[in-house]
């Protein structure tokens, strides 16, 4: 049984800098392996309300050398989570059961990469749809009762469907 409280705040400006923090020491911690980082999740997009746990978003150059960087990014106070459930990805989580980061590292050609960037994209450029999104996290979050299993299915049709289309609009 999990302590995990699972909550939907408003957006918090904050966040834009809590990422900026953590990608300079993301990067210190990574070298020179790192060809991006970005934040991307609900926090990223201006007005949209969210967890309040930044994600972030690595685009590396070598999956075998951001491995070796295990310790670096462990003394971040990261848990090394490996693929978790997505293979190519390298997962992160900081902050313990109350999580205040997740990092998802994928190697340059991986095609997960543009997936998330488009979604992001796509819900900044369409803010009728993102504030649908913020609707339904929040709706979803007072359904759960703090099972992040549930409340990822209660999101997941919404999800499924404005994926497909920002892939698409992305491409355009």
């Amino acid at each position: 049984m999990s302590n995990r409280v699972i909550e939907v705040v408003d957006y918090d400006p904050n966040w834009k800098i809590i990422f900026e923090t953590e990608k300079i020491a993301l990067t210190k911690a990574i070298g020179s392996n790192t060809v991006k980082i970005d934040h991307i999740g609900s926090t990223s997009v201006i007005g949209l309300s969210a967890k309040p746990v930044v994600d972030i978003l690595i685009e590396v150059s070598n999956l075998e050398e951001l491995d070796a960087a295990h310790e670096n990014i462990y003394a971040l106070g990261y848990t090394i989570k490996g693929e978790n459930g997505i293979s190519g990805r390298r997962y992160f989580q900081k902050g313990g059961n109350q999580r205040s980061h997740h990092v998802h590292a994928f190697q340059s050609s991986d095609l997960h990469l543009h997936r998330h960037r488009a979604f992001k994209e796509y819900l900044i450029a369409h803010p009728t749809i993102a504030s649908e999104y913020g609707f339904i996290k929040k709706e979803a979050v007072s359904k759960s009762d703090n099972d992040i299993n549930a409340y990822m299915a209660l999101k997941n049709d919404f999800i499924q469907k404005y994926e497909k289309l920002a892939l698409e609009w992305f491409c355009n």
